[in-house]
């Protein structure tokens, strides 16, 4: 992935120390880095890396003009001012993926030649759980789908069992009653009615809706609804029946139903909108930005296949795979390999063999963290496999038990019925 593509930028003005004049430019993220390039000139006035943030501030310049300031390493201070649409979102940007960064543990050193083979072979076994899992899956799709049309047909047979009982009273109405029903026998009939269907309400929600709030992954964001003029931190819920999103005291601000979704559209790796449509009102619009929406991307795209769209500006990020912005800093994976292997302690004085051998233990790990990375995202997808299978099982459960408590209910009505037909002859 480019170092260079910005994540997100803003128009604004940059304080030159040494000249004491405001400069206006541009202000864009990157993965690891802050810059702001002039639009004048064209160069960059300021570029400093993530990791030597110390403090990010929301300040005065002059007791008058609001101003955004970033400590960085050296006692070295950038002031920020004019940006748009105002510098609260800007902070809260900036804040997240700083502080993200700083949560993140420390990436080892990427692209060693050869694949260690302890961590292709726990990809091949998950692999291999994944593909199991996914035929398990499409094997209960198609018995649900057995599931729904029995029970289509059983309530074409309630349906007729209904016709059957209106024709039956009509021709148990005395002749003398000229209005067909009898008045009392409706009103017990409609209070029988009533009562079986508060029954199979009941019966029919126990025990739903256990599987379907499970959470699938939960990752920090910067929200908003609509345009991007009001950033707000909070979070993404994925759960297996719905996305829910809230703030940072965890309140439901806004839950989609899976069959709510109308697009998922990719601006980057780490940012993307959820959208509702409606005919005749505002349709339902929230865009998410987060540091670790790579984690959550794995299983939206399994969820909603058909729904995610990927948007022009996606592309400039399509060249290498998808990574959080917690990567290894130096300008290639050698100097990670280099410092990872100078902060090793070696002894002073050992045999060439043992040596050697402990250089390979240093250099090869058993597990890269480009492995462990994908290892992570084919759990949430088993996890995420596991889930919709559970609650698919817990549905066809309900499903049965509809199907039992509606078999036994059409017997006794076609044994009523045969009763009184009999009565009639």
């Amino acid at each position: 992935m480019s170092r260079g593509v910005p994540i997100h930028s803003w128009s604004g003005s940059y304080y030159i120390n040494s000249e004491k004049r405001w400069e206006n430019g541009s202000l864009s993220l990157t993965r690891t880095m802050v810059h702001f390039v002039s639009n004048q000139s064209k160069e960059s006035l300021a570029s400093f890396r993530l990791s030597r943030i110390m403090e990010i501030k929301m300040e005065s310049s002059s007791f008058i003009f609001s101003t955004l300031t970033v400590l960085e390493e050296g006692n070295v201070k950038h002031w920020f001012g004019s940006l748009k649409p105002n510098r609260v979102v800007v902070y809260n940007v900036l804040e997240h993926f700083w502080r993200e960064r700083l949560l993140s543990p420390t990436s080892e050193a990427r692209g060693a030649e050869g694949q260690p083979s302890k961590g292709r072979e726990l990809i091949n076994l998950v692999a291999e759980s994944q593909r199991r899992l996914e035929d398990t899956g499409m094997v209960l799709s198609h018995q649900g789908e057995q599931f729904d049309n029995v029970m289509q047909g059983l309530e074409k047979i309630d349906s007729d069992l209904g016709m059957a009982d209106k024709l039956l009273l009509e021709l148990e109405s005395p002749s003398w009653w000229p209005f067909g029903k009898l008045p009392w026998k409706t009103l017990q009939d409609a209070k029988a009615e009533d009562a079986s269907r508060a029954a199979a309400a009941a019966a029919s929600a126990t025990g739903k809706g256990s599987g379907r709030n499970k959470v699938i992954a939960s990752i920090p964001a910067v929200v908003n609804k609509g345009g991007n003029s009001d950033l707000k931190p909070g979070c993404l819920l994925v759960l297996v029946s719905s996305l829910e999103v809230r703030d940072t005291n965890c309140q439901l601000i806004h839950r989609f139903e899976r069959n709510e979704v109308d697009e998922i559209r990719v601006h980057s790796p780490y940012e993307i909108t959820v959208r509702q449509r409606f005919i005749g009102k505002p349709d339902i619009c929230y865009r998410f930005l987060s540091a670790k929406m790579p984690e959550a991307m794995s299983v939206l795209e399994m969820q909603y296949k058909k729904k995610v769209a990927l948007t022009r500006e996606y592309c400039a990020f399509k060249a290498t795979p998808v990574s959080s912005p917690c990567d290894t800093e130096g300008p290639n994976w050698n100097e990670g390999l280099l410092l990872k292997c100078q902060e090793t302690e070696l002894p002073l004085e050992v045999p060439a063999g043992a040596l050697s051998q402990l250089q390979v233990h240093v250099l090869q790990p058993s597990v890269s963290q480009s492995e462990a990375q994908e290892l992570k995202q084919m759990l949430m997808q088993l996890k995420n496999l596991a889930l919709e299978a559970e609650t698919e099982l817990e549905r066809q459960d309900d499903v049965l038990d509809d199907l039992t408590s509606s078999t036994d209910r059409a017997t006794i009505h076609i044994e009523k019925h045969t009763c009184r037909m009999k009565k009639l002859l």
